[in-house]
């Protein structure tokens, strides 16, 4: 029988009591949403949550987590004062440690990236970092980074803390309460069946843990996570362990330590980590998994090595409980794509403690406010689609992403389990002819090719690897005579109906009116102004347009424009992504390949720029769309699937005489930095806007019946610009920039890179990046030319020439050719 006071309605029923359900508990009730119910299957934090080790570190590689992170700190520092409940925060600073020189690179790449997101962040040398550790070996290290600022805490308290300040403000918890189904209607969740009765309610937020991914299928959501064994040890007392004995994380060991009562909590993320059930049983509460000392062996071998004094001390504790990963190591936050009003926060890959305080924010305001409040795209449900919902695939995913948590971050690293994933028509040709892959949104894309035959040398580091001189090849190919790129992963829709064209008016900033056979770029914006994707549409016919987004965005812009489509609208968006594969012809020579392959005319004057039309390659009948990422002459030919090898064996054979080469995407991406053509993710977010991205010019605020954002634009329009984006080149023709580096102005950070690479036409590293004036006042090309700037690259600061226009090309002539 269900309790008394059990509800029969609530405006938000959240799915868990962990950690996370808690804080976004606390959270709504902190916008002043009362009417919220939380639901627990067993009892708070009897999930994952109480045996997390409780680690709290502050950076992260993107700074909206960092913020987030940071915030986290602060709520559980303030939450026993406000709550009167412990939370076991304490604020004992950490030391991440270097074994080989690679290592430390990476570690003062992070002290630089931290100075930017003012981070305390201190470089230090084996020495130093033994002083403050002196239990630990030194002798073998090349350095370590100190991070006063983080520190640990209490899972446990801290959920039971945050569960108190949510009841404190009208929040109702039922714990032993299991909801057993998700009603639905007309594409929106409309409350939940439980243990103890139904309850009608507006929104549903899961947050049920290493349970989210079958709470997901109730609705047909997909929530990509999997469970692994996740194990620690804590040892009996040890000497010389303070109660203020800082976290110490040793990655190359795989390693971390923590002081526990006294004695030390080791524990890690091996590289090949040991996933555990497709399906988790309900009542697997405050439970624990069979010890497995081989698969620890790793950890426990390094751990000596550290700290040696570990192999005198007694083990207390051996530690195996499930947590949960995802497929690319971030958490899972956010509307879920297709259903409205259910929303997901979970996924936290063993870093939940630290993040959730700042995510249960995040979250909340997200439900309050209707759409994100920040640029959470690293974290948002709609980075994954259906797909990545397979639990085969999942199982052989996570076994590596585990490990990635202390696997060496290359800049060009890939994960390698469950590939190839989703091919394109032309990938055994591709591999045929030296293509090294890369992976996005499960697609096998060619990075870079070694040539006809040859097996690529990829070697991750730091420097130049065998890679760099065969881009620099595809680059000058590009610039000087002609190359071909297969980008199938592009993401397609068609656009269809009567209303099509009114609609599409709503949702972007440029005018989408166009005759047919033309196409336009544009931004999506928010109602904030700033941006929710940037496309490519061409109109095909009256009621039909093409759009072409980028391959990370498929589920996001669907999503998007579903939410945004008025009711009685008479229009379908067809997803065709795996219809067509795309074949970029770039180069000045471009057209008179074309020209050998085809009997269409593809001059000035016949197919201008922003011209789409269907011609003939060969045997095979395509779309040609003269447009460019690369910032020369050139076409994209959108092929249905069933041509792609035709049409890609026309062009190598045509394309000896003009030079032709095939081309990947580390070429693509050195050719739009030196063009400055923005990315989506990086330049792009929704934390900026077109005035600050400096793409002014394809918004058109006096279009009829206007756009999403447009007020928020107009009003931005009459502030000064004090952040804005610009192009970066070095004046070292030498170092190579990754991206995230930070921007210096006078010595004082003022910005970071969103994007990086070598620019082989400018001979130098060339980048974009953001950044803001302290003052408010507006950045213009006086305020750069007034400046010292440098780039921040590991420690070694590099002077940098820094402008408002593209280091190539600025007046667009080459597109024009």
């Amino acid at each position: 029988m269900a309790p008394a006071n059990f509800p029969t309605q609530a405006r938000v029923v959240i799915i868990g009591g962990g950690i996370m359900g808690c804080s976004t508990a606390y959270h709504l009730a902190k916008n002043g949403w009362k009417d919220v119910v939380l639901l627990e299957q067993g009892r708070l934090s009897g999930g994952t949550t109480w045996h997390a080790a409780g680690l709290v570190g502050q950076l992260r590689n993107y700074q909206a987590m960092t913020r987030l992170v940071r915030y986290s700190t602060e709520l559980y520092a303030r939450l026993e004062t406000e709550t009167g409940l412990a939370t076991g925060w304490k604020q004992c600073g950490s030391l991440a440690v270097a074994r080989t020189q690679d290592r430390m690179t990476y570690l003062r790449r992070s002290a630089a990236m931290a100075n930017v997101q003012n981070v305390a962040c201190e470089v230090l040398t084996a020495k130093q970092a033994g002083e403050k550790y002196p239990i630990m070996r030194t002798d073998d290290l090349v350095g370590a980074v100190w991070l006063p600022g983080d520190g640990k805490a209490n899972p446990a308290d801290i959920t039971q803390a945050l569960a108190k300040g949510a009841r404190s403000n009208g929040v109702r918890i039922f714990e032993k309460t299991r909801v057993t189904a998700i009603d639905t209607k007309d594409g929106r969740v409309t409350g939940v069946q439980t243990t103890e009765g139904a309850i009608k309610a507006e929104i549903v937020v899961n947050c049920a843990g290493q349970w989210a991914r079958q709470v997901g299928r109730m609705v047909g959501v997909t929530v990509p996570l999997f469970s692994c064994e996740h194990m620690y040890i804590v040892t009996e007392k040890m000497e010389g362990v303070p109660r203020d004995l800082p976290v110490m994380r040793d990655p190359d060991g795989y390693i971390y330590f923590k002081e526990e009562v006294g004695g030390l909590l080791m524990g890690g993320f091996e590289p090949e980590a040991k996933p555990w059930k497709d399906i988790i049983p309900d009542d697997f509460e405050f439970g624990m998994l069979p010890d497995d000392w081989d698969q620890f062996q790793i950890l426990m071998d390094n751990a000596l090595i550290r700290v040696p004094q570990l192999e005198k001390v007694g083990i207390k504790t051996f530690m195996n409980g499930p947590e949960c990963f995802t497929p690319d190591l971030n958490y899972i936050l956010g509307e879920a794509p297709g259903l409205k009003n259910f929303f997901v926060g979970a996924g936290f890959n063993s870093v939940g403690i630290a993040s959730s305080g700042g995510a249960g924010m995040a979250l909340a305001e997200w439900i309050v406010a209707g759409e994100p409040t920040l640029d959470l795209w690293p974290v948002d449900i709609r980075r994954f689609a259906g797909f990545h919902g397979n639990d085969t695939w999942l199982r052989g995913r996570i076994t590596e992403t585990l490990g990635l948590h202390y696997k060496m971050p290359w800049p060009q690293r890939e994960q390698e389990s469950g590939r190839p994933f989703r091919r394109s028509p032309l990938y055994d040709r591709l591999k045929g002819r030296g293509a090294w892959f890369g992976n996005k949104m499960g697609w096998d894309r060619p990075n870079w090719f070694a040539g006809a035959g040859k097996t690529p040398d990829m070697r991750y580091g730091w420097g130049r690897g065998a890679w760099f001189d065969a881009v620099a090849a595809e680059h000058k190919a590009t610039r000087e005579a002609v190359t071909v790129v297969d980008e199938t992963s592009f993401g397609k829709f068609l656009v269809q109906g009567r209303d099509a064209e009114a609609t599409l008016q709503l949702l972007c900033a440029n005018d989408i009116a166009i005759p047919v056979g033309r196409t336009v770029y544009t931004g999506l914006l928010n109602e904030r102004g700033t941006y929710e994707s940037d496309v490519t549409i061409a109109r095909l016919a009256r009621d039909k347009f093409l759009y072409i987004t980028g391959s990370a965005q498929v589920t996001r812009d669907a999503d998007w424009i579903a939410r945004n489509t008025p009711e009685d609208a008479h229009f379908t968006l067809t997803d065709v992504t795996g219809a067509w594969t795309v074949l970029s012809v770039m180069g000045p020579k471009s057209r008179a390949l074309l020209q050998k392959v085809s009997k269409a005319d593809f001059s000035n004057e016949a197919f201008p720029f922003a011209t789409i039309r269907e011609i003939g390659v060969g045997y095979a009948t395509v779309l040609a769309s003269r447009r460019t990422y690369m910032g020369e002459l050139g076409w994209e030919l959108y092929v249905p699937v069933e041509f792609a090898v035709t049409v890609f064996e026309a062009l190598h054979a045509a394309g000896a005489e003009f030079g032709l080469r095939d081309m990947g995407y580390y070429a693509i991406e050195g050719l739009r930095i030196e063009k400055a053509y923005r990315a989506w993710g990086r330049e792009l977010t929704p934390d900026d806007n077109p005035w600050q991205a400096g793409l002014g010019w394809p918004v058109k605020l006096d279009k009829p019946r206007g756009f999403i954002g447009r007020e928020a634009l107009i009003e931005a329009r009459g502030r000064p610009l004090a952040r804005r984006l610009v192009s970066v080149v070095l004046e070292d023709k030498e170092p190579l920039l990754w991206g995230g580096e930070a921007i210096l102005r006078d010595g004082k950070p003022v910005g970071d890179l969103t994007s990086a690479a070598y620019g082989h036409t400018v001979g130098a590293s060339v980048g974009m990046g953001y950044v803001k004036r302290a003052d408010g006042q507006g950045i213009d090309a006086d305020w750069l030319a007034s400046g010292r700037f440098e780039v921040d690259l590991a420690g070694v600061r590099l002077k940098a020439r820094l402008s408002l226009r593209p280091p190539y090309d600025p007046t667009g002539a080459r597109i024009r050719g």
